[in-house]
């Protein structure tokens, strides 16, 4: 359901703006993959489309959580990629997944209209 969503809002961004786009799932963040993106003279577009967890674990012997790993991680990225003129969009659906991508959906389609 998700991943649908995710898939239908990137389609129509490149029908209407006739632009390539690409989905990537799961926490993957830039100073682990994708170094190309980092690099690379061509102009570059990440969408980050962060969530809430249901439950944010803490990280064993430290006094901070996985979430706040994972945020800290994605902010990181997001500072890289402006730092080298890329164009970012960062979008936070909170804790309610389903209707933070319904929000997205609509702001996408009319932004694009």
């Amino acid at each position: 359901m998700n991943e649908k969503s995710l898939q239908t809002i990137r389609h129509a961004v490149r029908d209407k703006k006739k632009v390539a786009t690409v989905l990537g799932l799961r926490p993957r963040f830039l100073h682990s993959r994708d170094k190309p993106t980092k690099a690379a003279p061509i102009a570059a577009f990440l969408a980050d489309y962060l969530r809430t967890d249901a439950k944010d674990l803490p990280v064993p012997g430290q006094k901070f959580t996985f979430g706040i790993v994972k945020a800290a991680q994605a902010r990181g990225d997001f500072a890289v990629l402006a730092e080298r003129g890329r164009r970012a969009l960062r979008v936070h659906l909170g804790k309610n997944l389903k209707s933070g991508l319904a929000t997205l959906t609509k702001a996408v389609q009319k932004a694009i209209a």
